[in-house]
């Protein structure tokens, strides 16, 4: 995979917020005009009814979608949007700088933060998604965790095979590409970009650059090694 441009990773023509990628000659770079697209949005419009117990911070920043679903317990700061027909369960976190599209779940535990989700984006239990752009129809299994900064926080870098792209962002976590799918507490590392239709298996910690319609799963097995004698076997 050479390409990393908004059109190879995402089906951007039905997406709301297309401007975003507008000039992006890498998809990643649609995170530094975050920022400026909210600021410039006529936010504020609040299309649904809001339950009890729903708590939001600069309410006149954040602007929600018709039909969409507010749980009690879930905590959202503006500025951001979220779409129509989206789900926000009890205890998810939106910290502010997040642009959700249609049919999106943000789910129990779930934080995020300064990210752009597209459309019909799963991410239904216990993720981190920090820094990072999900694609039409990503499913983040339980537990998935976008690390964004690095243990060094130097400037985060992709690796492709023997090359390095150099973002210029300290905070960068994931790019996903349309239609991938990552299993139960996987860690994807700083600068990982999927291609798209990649399926990630659980538990795997993995970074760099996934060709498309790859699939991800660890090299090694889990056996048993013996069989023992139990020391907690009752006394007859």
């Amino acid at each position: 995979m050479q390409n990393f441009t908004p059109a190879d990773l995402f089906e951007l023509d039905n997406y709301s917020h297309t401007a975003l990628f507008a000039e992006c000659h890498n998809g990643w770079e649609a995170l530094s005009h975050i920022v400026s697209y909210l600021a410039a949005s006529d936010l504020g419009k609040i299309e649904v009814e809001i339950p009890a117990g729903v708590y939001m911070e600069n309410p006149h920043l954040i602007s929600i979608g018709q039909g969409t679903r507010l749980e009690p317990g879930c905590y959202i700061i503006g500025p951001c949007i979220i779409g129509s027909h989206c789900t926000v369960r009890h205890s998810a976190y939106i910290r502010g700088n997040v642009i959700a599209g249609n049919s999106c779940v943000i789910g129990h535990a779930t934080e995020i933060k300064h990210a752009i989700l597209l459309d019909n984006v799963h991410a239904a239990h216990f993720a981190y998604i920090g820094d990072s752009i999900l694609g039409n129809g990503v499913s983040l299994g339980a537990g998935v965790k976008c690390a964004n900064l690095k243990l060094d926080r130097s400037v985060v870098c992709l690796s492709h095979g023997s090359k390095r792209y150099e973002t210029g962002l300290y905070k960068l976590g994931a790019i996903i590409g349309d239609t991938s799918q990552i299993g139960c507490n996987a860690v994807l590392n700083p600068g990982t970009l999927f291609g798209k239709g990649v399926i990630c298996y659980p538990c795997v910690n993995i970074g760099g650059v996934i060709p498309p319609y790859q699939k991800i799963r660890h090299s090694s097995k889990m056996v048993a090694v013996h069989a023992y004698q139990n020391p907690c076997k009752p006394k007859e």
